[in-house]
């Protein structure tokens, strides 16, 4: 199956459940596409006890799709140029100091409190997994998902100061979170040579460097758009700056997800945006980046629902998943604490921001990608599983119900 053909069936299945979502279901876009291709999925595993040509096919799909790649070294970055390039930057520069407490500090907390709280939940319901491994799966799984962070929110009305929190966390955490990922990976795999000093290298490379090249980046493309006026042009050099720029950060081993962020935030500021584009070329722009959003969106969502194909299910590793969940909540709770009471003094919070923000925390594909890349010596069907059924319940249980606790909380 060739690459034109797998992205046709993709695009295809997702305008077919998308229309199914909106005609029917009117439920988000990302909520209503991952429920109706789980359903599809096992409509398929049903059907196959009769016939099993279809669950073939879907399974050819599903195993000519390398997910980690598409997702991290493809999509996310036209995700993340997207996303930052909507942000209300005003708002994001005066809650940079939470947002960047939120990122890092709340992001190794929740990775350590998971692995420990995982550990012995392992050990109780008898599996045995080594710390390292347990710690490994508290670093892929803390990130919250700036794709179905943002996906979900633009529909729920919450209030700009929270919403800025949320969404410029899952902007920024996924960064610091692959570092942190990475690192463990490295002393999983028996890198005992793994120094202090290295990781704060490898932090300094990928998350400052990243940062940096962004900007570089994004005032070339300011410049360059500033210097014409042809609003085709101008969406092709926008296009040219997330492609261009992925590749140019991940042969430097920058962070590419970082640099399409801040490259994002500073074409989408409204200084930049009034000096460099013309009314007619910020509709195209946004216009074109807006429909790339929703268009990988759609399949991407589509993806991680017929994802449940590759996973090997049995009861430890289902009752596993379900006992994850409320532990991981916990533990985002009290990493966001510290952070949340440092600057509740300076900044306007709204009521119930800890609440608010550990429902609002929303995992998805990224957790996948890095669940898939695990060897089987750190226990990959395990925490692929326990990944899935957290990611399922909170794009599902939480994303359906955080705009009704928004409007309820924060209002207190």
């Amino acid at each position: 199956m060739d690459l034109f053909v797998i992205a046709t069936i993709l695009i295809v299945l997702s305008a077919l459940f998308g229309y199914l979502n909106v005609r029917f279901l009117k439920l988000p876009t990302t909520i209503g596409l991952m429920v109706i291709t789980i359903v599809f999925t096992l409509l398929v595993l049903a059907t196959s006890l009769i016939d099993n040509t279809l669950l073939e096919h879907e399974k050819l799909l599903i195993s000519q799709i390398d997910f980690e790649t598409v997702l991290l070294d493809i999509m996310l970055s036209f995700l993340l140029f997207a996303g930052a390039l909507h942000t209300n930057f005003q708002q994001l520069k005066v809650q940079r100091n939470p947002i960047l407490a939120f990122a890092t500090f709340g992001t190794l907390t929740s990775t350590f409190l998971v692995g420990i709280f995982s550990f012995y939940l392992l050990k109780v319901i008898g599996l045995d997994i080594d710390f390292i491994y347990c710690l490994l799966f508290g670093a892929l799984i803390s990130p919250t998902d700036p794709i179905a962070v943002l996906g979900i929110l633009k529909q729920v009305g919450a209030p700009k100061k929270l919403e800025t929190k949320i969404v410029g966390e899952s902007l920024f955490n996924d960064g610091v979170g692959v570092v942190v990922f990475l690192t463990i990976y490295k002393i999983a795999e028996g890198g005992a040579n793994i120094t202090f000093g290295y990781v704060t290298e490898m932090f300094l490379i990928e998350v400052v460097g990243g940062i940096a090249f962004g900007l570089l980046l994004g005032w070339i493309t300011y410049r360059l758009l500033k210097s014409i006026d042809d609003y085709d042009v101008e969406v092709i050099i926008t296009i040219a700056a997330v492609m261009g720029g992925t590749v140019l950060a991940q042969k430097f081993h920058l962070s590419a997800p970082l640099a399409m962020v801040t490259a994002g935030l500073f074409v989408g500021n409204d200084t930049v945006r009034e000096t460099s584009m013309s009314k007619i070329t910020e509709q195209y722009v946004d216009k074109f980046w807006e429909l790339t959003d929703v268009l990988l969106n759609t399949i991407l969502f589509v993806m991680i629902g017929m994802e449940i194909l590759v996973l090997t299910f049995n009861n430890h590793y289902i009752l596993a998943g379900v006992l994850t969940i409320p532990i991981l909540l916990l533990a985002r709770y009290l990493s966001l604490m510290l952070p949340i009471k440092l600057f509740a003094k300076k900044l306007e919070f709204v009521p119930n921001t800890n609440l608010i923000m550990t429902w609002g925390g929303l995992r998805g594909g990224i957790s996948i990608a890095l669940a898939l890349s695990l060897t089987q010596n750190m226990h990959r069907d395990l925490f692929l599983v326990i990944t899935y059924m957290v990611v399922v319940f909170s794009i599902i249980g939480q994303g359906l119900t955080v705009g009704k606790l928004i409007k309820k909380l924060s209002k207190e």
